[in-house]
């Protein structure tokens, strides 16, 4: 769960068995401290002190160019959703794990690179073409 996530919402966060095992080993060594956020930063001045969006996008960058694989944080969780629709996610689910409050946004995003036959999948963006007539998440 991430607490006061983008916009000041909880957000549930899925993760494979291996990511929670390599999570789980990695709570086991980090620095002991009582900061609640999970990543923190490791040296420098800002040694134990939670790691930025911007500290992990910088990371992703260095891995990035060390391996010569073009990647971004935005192409990641892109990349994500496209493969959850992809595999016959439903647009509510995916609208819930990426955040947004309107569905639109969704479509908007997936529209512009998934392949003319995945697309034909999307409704249209008008807000309202979803099966459940849910447009926010707000009641959830």
């Amino acid at each position: 769960m991430i607490k006061s996530g983008k916009g000041a919402r909880d957000r549930v966060v899925y993760i494979s068995h291996d990511a929670a095992v390599t999570l789980a080993k990695y709570l086991q060594i980090r620095l002991i401290t009582t900061e609640r956020k999970v990543f923190l930063v490791e040296k420098g001045k800002f040694r134990g002190k939670p790691i930025s969006v911007r500290g992990i996008q910088k990371r992703i960058e260095y891995y990035s160019r060390k391996s010569s694989v073009p990647a971004s944080c935005h192409q990641l969780r892109h990349t994500m959703a496209t493969q959850l629709l992809n595999a016959d996610a439903d647009l509510v689910s995916i609208q819930e794990i990426l955040g947004h409050t309107r569905i639109k946004t969704n479509n908007s995003a997936l529209q512009q690179t998934l392949k003319p036959e995945s697309s034909e999948r999307l409704p249209p963006c008008n807000g309202k073409s979803h099966g459940r007539s849910v447009t926010t998440m707000d009641s959830y």
